[in-house]
């Protein structure tokens, strides 16, 4: 039988790379009976971080999902990469989860990605506890750290337990609710907790965070803060309520706080996860495609897919999220995107990387199923067709989809290789690959160069390509070589020209023939291409026009500079002649190729670059040395964010310049420096640099 959803709790666990994220998910399974051994990201022995990638890198790159029960209540619970590069999957866990706990290392407090991740929580509404990890670290200070949490994310982010002692010295915690201690000495016993005595010397301190505790709680209600600053002694019970109440809705944030490594006050953590996060009884319906999808057994069944995960030998596991309904083996159901009916076959309850079989999955519950042929992310699986009423037929006579997620916005990719087979011969099979990889991290493009005929594959960073290529080779086989990236140059015009295009051929027989004026001017940077027809008098019969746009079209793909696709630009239409039997559409196109390529050669080319808007976060000491490098790359700083240790840099930079950044700034920031970029706009090259892309592409076209 499955859990009822009121009996339910969907956790992510998300925050910055390095916050121990891993760690304490391995440690709440440890605590909650899931695992019987306390496994570690250094040796690569936890749950979570199981392709073998991630154990080399010691790092977080997919969501990983477990369930497991604590106080009669199913926890799924699921771990999230920390790292930008793949912040794909901890969007998509927030989408479907009613809650997040936000992990913040003790040491440095809040990071870029936290920040970041608490907007997108914010937007979707979702319940956030904090957990303050590293406490035994040299340097660790939980009150700096929610100084830090209290700056970030405002003064509603309360302490709900304050830890007894500091870095090495650190045994345990004190519960501001109760005002209770509990030390914890044995790292591998689940009972390794105990309640102790108060410390006399932070008897103080606690009582001063009690209050400022009391302050937030009893701000849930009017009633409640009226009897509070009167002096009038509140039931523990209402503590309790109150603080679960104004944590349900976003106007309390608690922060507790241990060590995930030596499984401290994880016992705590999960009895907060229980008492005060929601259940998606508690956060209510959802509204999507003009549906409300109650968390309800009676109603219809709507699961929605949110992770599609690659196999060469299992085919697709999708892991999805139950919405109302129940989803059973042997069912079948409709996909709504692709209408067509899909046949669940074995459902499976997901721990890291293994699995266990289960009959079936109620409203609010989590899980996975194996080897449905047409269903990836982002898909919904329903018992019927919400799309089947005629009134939702669009204009064209196409179906509406009555249901569909509103798309999570992702970061483009923005570092780009050419790539080819090691071995001749394994196109398609690289291709393939790459289009079920794609399917698992929607973050990854895949496309062909117009210009140079390369198939590209691009991501949100140098590791992130890596982690594709790594994941080909173990994963399906596929062996490829990747070349340095391409910056993608652009040309642009400084001035106006004139040319005339014509293009006449007789040779026996039915001649061509296609005549044509046209005038070029430049556009405002971005205003893209605008072709005018001013033909007047019928010169050009209409059928022809289209046939010269296609042609200008086709010369702006190889620029006057360096062989760039020109952009910005107003073509016109402005004279010509037609011959009533030997003019047709070729002719005509290849007329207005001539007249583009002559205008282009007259209008002072420019050759133009891409800026990306960058932001850096690193350590306040290694600034100066950044801005420095920065300098050295041409990039222009927009302006600089303190936090907690940390600053946050906002520049502009050209993309040829940040081709190498990621090792760079690496070695800068002893490995502590992070980065996200994005494209702002096209820019002119300088002349001297832009003579080195000029010769450097006079080579290319010599070497081909």
């Amino acid at each position: 039988m499955h859990k009822r959803a009121d009996r339910i709790r969907n956790v992510a666990l998300v925050g910055h790379r390095g916050s121990g994220k891993t760690s304490l998910h391995e440690a709440l399974l440890y605590q909650g009976g899931a695992i019987n051994r306390l496994g570690s990201v250094a040796d690569g022995t936890t749950v979570s971080d199981s392709d073998s990638d991630e154990q080399a890198r010691r790092m977080s790159i997919g969501l990983s999902l477990s369930s497991f029960e604590w106080q009669d209540r199913k926890i799924n619970l699921i771990d999230t990469p920390g790292d930008p590069s793949f912040v794909a999957d901890a969007l998509g866990a927030l989408r479907v989860c009613e809650s997040a706990v936000f992990v913040v290392n003790a040491v440095m407090g809040v990071e870029v990605s936290t920040t970041r991740l608490w907007r997108r929580a914010a937007d979707l509404d979702i319940a956030r506890l904090l957990f303050v990890n590293m406490l035994d670290r040299e340097r660790a200070d939980f009150f700096r750290a929610l100084e830090s949490l209290k700056a970030a994310f405002g003064p509603h982010v309360v302490a709900t337990e304050i830890p007894i002692g500091r870095e090495h010295d650190v045994t345990g915690v004190i519960d501001l609710v109760d005002m209770r201690a509990y030390a914890y000495d044995d790292v591998g016993n689940r009972d390794n907790c105990r309640e102790v005595e108060i410390p006399p010397e932070m008897r103080a301190q606690a009582e001063e965070y009690r209050e400022k505790l009391m302050d937030e709680v009893a701000e849930v209600s009017e009633s409640l803060m009226e009897r509070y600053l009167e002096g009038e002694d509140i039931a523990h019970e209402e503590i309790v309520t109150a603080l679960k109440e104004g944590t349900n809705h976003g106007a309390i944030f608690p922060v507790t706080c241990g060590v995930a490594t030596r499984n401290m006050a994880t016992n705590r953590l999960l009895d907060a996860i229980v008492e005060d996060l929601p259940s998606p009884v508690k956060h209510g319906g959802l509204e999507v495609g003009g549906l409300v999808l109650e968390p309800s057994e009676d109603a219809e069944l709507f699961a929605y897919v949110f992770k599609t995960r690659a196999d060469p030998f299992a085919g697709r596991l999708n892991l999805f999220r139950v919405y109302s309904g129940v989803l059973a083996k042997d069912a079948q159901v409709l996909n709504t995107r692709t209408h067509h009916k899909e046949r669940v076959g074995t459902l499976l309850e997901v721990q890291g990387k293994e699995t266990v079989h289960a009959e079936e999955f109620g409203p609010g519950d989590l899980g996975a199923v194996a080897k449905l042929k047409e269903t990836r992310a982002g898909d919904w699986l329903a018992s019927r067709d919400p799309t089947a009423d005629a009134s939702r037929k669009g204009p064209d006579g196409s179906v509406v989809p009555a249901i569909e997620m509103p798309a999570i916005k992702l970061p483009a990719p923005v570092m780009a290789f050419a790539m080819e087979p090691r071995t001749k011969g394994d196109e398609d099979r690289v291709f393939t690959a790459l289009r079920r990889l794609q399917e698992e991290d929607p973050t990854i493009d895949l496309h062909r160069d117009e210009q140079t005929g390369e198939q590209i594959v691009a991501g949100l960073s140098q590791i992130h390509v890596e982690v594709i290529v790594d994941r080909l080779r173990h994963r399906f086989g596929a062996e490829v070589l990747l070349k340095p990236p391409r910056v993608p140059y652009r040309e642009t015009l400084r001035r106006s020209a004139k040319a005339h295009g014509r293009h006449k051929k007789q040779s026996g027989g039915r001649g061509q023939f296609g005549d044509c004026h046209i005038e070029i001017e430049p556009l405002e940077p971005g205003a893209g291409f605008e072709f005018v027809d001013r033909i007047k008098g019928g010169v050009i019969p209409n059928s022809f026009i289209p046939a010269v746009e296609k042609g200008v079209r086709e010369a702006m793909h190889a620029g006057p500079v360096a062989g760039f696709p020109v952009r910005d630009v107003r073509v016109s239409l402005v004279d010509g002649s037609y011959h009533s039997v030997d003019s047709s559409e070729m002719a005509f196109k290849l007329a207005g190729s001539m007249a583009m390529r002559d205008a282009m050669g007259q209008a002072d080319g420019a050759l133009l670059e891409p800026l990306m808007a960058v932001a850096i976060s690193v350590p306040d000491h290694c600034v100066g040395d950044v801005i420095g490098d920065l300098n050295s790359r041409r990039g222009r700083p927009q302006g600089m964010e303190p936090a907690a240790g940390m600053t946050e840099i906002k520049a502009e930079v050209p993309m040829a310049e940040l081709l190498s950044y990621a090792p760079d700034l690496r070695s800068l920031t002893g490995g502590q420096g992070d980065y996200t970029m994005e494209f702002l706009r096209y820019e002119e090259v300088p002349s001297h640099l832009a003579q080195k892309v000029v010769a450097a592409s006079e080579r290319e076209a010599l070497a081909l």
